[in-house]
């Protein structure tokens, strides 16, 4: 079983962020790419806000780090780790556009692209950009069909749909990789039908572990009745932890002791049918988070 991680520093929920991220800036969040790099993660991850209103500002905040411009800054400064966008919200821009940008990312980073793709939620964002919030779905359906193409091999990808029509125009760089991953992120039905039918993977949205057995069902069984076939990817997102004794509050839910049984724990999403699981660490500071991620690689991960 892979493990990757969500990024801090780059988006700063209050669900999630620690205080010491408020400070940091560039040179944290690329020390701490590279620890994951050297720890054996299979990928960080970046998310996808364009404007934050005001009225989901202070749960949210406003800081939210570009993806693309995230990515492909760390991808100059790691040599292994994949570079996943957790998730990109597609349906805001053309996917010519976003296949531009995604296929120079995969070209310069030597084929390390994950492309996460998601429907997206705040309804502002949107509007502001001219977008139908309320059928985003019939719209990320179609922009994931239009991004197969872009992304492809071909110079001049060809699509004609509802939405968006084109053909020759073409788009070099290709990406490196002759087949980009689209993983789809969410957990609702429609999200869950969707990575089924149209992903290569799946990226919940914080399951927990009692529901995630009837998900990952669910998917196979749209997958054996639409006669998909191929790798696919499941993931799972594991509660909070941290390696050893905490001499401070972590919270309840954080799974917390030593290497073994940790990695016990966690072994539970295999049994499930899960593929890779994203970690997150408990931490004070930039340097607390860093030895946790080298002890996960090395004492944890191993045993995964």
């Amino acid at each position: 079983m892979k493990y990757g991680i969500q990024l801090p520093i780059q988006s700063q929920s209050t669900l999630y962020a620690e205080p010491w991220e408020a400070a940091a800036g560039p040179e944290d969040l690329l020390a701490i790419a590279r620890a994951a790099d050297r720890a054996g993660f299979s990928y960080v991850a970046s998310c996808d806000h364009v404007a934050i209103p005001r009225r989901l500002a202070s749960a949210m905040s406003t800081i939210w780090y570009d993806p693309v411009a995230t990515l492909a800054f760390l991808a100059a400064a790691t040599e292994r780790v994949r570079l996943l966008s957790h998730v990109a919200v597609v349906g805001l821009r053309h996917p010519l556009l976003t296949a531009k940008q995604y296929a120079t990312l995969d070209h310069l980073s030597g084929g390390r692209l994950v492309l996460g793709v998601g429907a997206g939620h705040v309804e502002e964002e949107f509007s502001a950009l001219g977008v139908d919030f309320a059928h985003r779905g019939a719209v990320l359906d179609e922009c994931m069909d239009a991004l197969r193409a872009a992304l492809g091999p071909e110079e001049f990808p060809e699509h004609h749909g509802k939405l968006y029509d084109f053909e020759g125009l073409g788009q070099l760089p290709r990406p490196a990789q002759e087949h980009v991953p689209l993983w789809v992120g969410g957990s609702s039905p429609a999200a869950v039908r969707r990575a089924a039918l149209k992903g290569d993977g799946w990226l919940p949205q914080g399951d927990p572990r009692d529901r995630l057995p009837q998900q990952i069902a669910r998917i196979r069984e749209l997958r054996e009745q639409a006669g998909r076939q191929g790798p696919f990817t499941i993931g799972a997102i594991a509660e909070p932890l941290y390696i050893g004794t905490p001499s401070w509050h972590v919270g309840r839910r954080t799974l917390t002791g030593a290497p073994a049984e940790l990695a016990e724990s966690l072994r539970a999403y295999r049994a499930m049918g899960v593929d890779q699981i994203q970690v997150r660490f408990r931490s004070r500071n930039r340097d607390e988070l860093i030895d946790q991620i080298a002890a996960f690689g090395a004492d944890v991960g191993s045993q995964l």
